[in-house]
């Protein structure tokens, strides 16, 4: 019989900053996800990580900003799951590229785009030899603290107006 272990595993990450958590297939992820973000957004600074689930099994990265990429290296180790990616996002949010990154043939799934506190559920295998992890979802932010009022409505329609996406 196979035991798995269950782990949460927190994104460490600047309280205000977007990243985009998924799952892919190929190696040439990293290289196509890169090309993806600079074709939507070339002024955009971004950090990727990938976790390579076979062969050498080493997390490949890209980006455009350094700290970006030792941020999306380190919470990669820390996630440790097969096929996953991770983007910090600066100078762009996650709907900016949210469309083109689903669109890259090797992207599988989206997990979560957000700049919430953000705990991902890892499973781990206990077979001899250690199989792998995989990201079984995420917790993203917070739970509804009740149904939005007038005031609230007032609020989130100022608020998207004040970040320019809408009128």
């Amino acid at each position: 019989m196979t035991k798995i272990e269950l782990q949460l595993v927190p994104i460490e990450k600047p309280a205000d900053m977007n990243f985009i958590l998924g799952q892919t297939h190929f190696i040439k992820t990293v290289e196509d996800l890169y090309e993806t973000m600079v074709e939507n957004v070339p002024a955009a600074q971004f950090g990727i990580a990938f976790c390579e689930a076979s062969g050498a099994c080493k997390i490949r990265s890209e980006g455009t900003n350094k700290e970006l990429i030792k941020l999306a290296e380190e919470n990669a180790m820390r996630i440790g799951a097969g096929h996953s990616f991770i983007i910090f996002l600066k100078d762009c949010f996650p709907l900016n590229v949210l469309n083109a990154i689903k669109s890259v043939p090797e992207v599988c799934h989206i997990f979560c785009a957000t700049a919430n506190p953000t705990k991902v559920v890892i499973v781990e295998s206990e077979q001899p030899g250690g199989q792998g992890r995989g990201i079984l979802g995420v917790i993203d932010g917070f739970k509804p603290q009740g149904i939005e009022t007038k005031e609230d409505i007032a609020w989130r329609k100022d608020f998207l107006r004040k970040i320019g996406y809408k009128l």
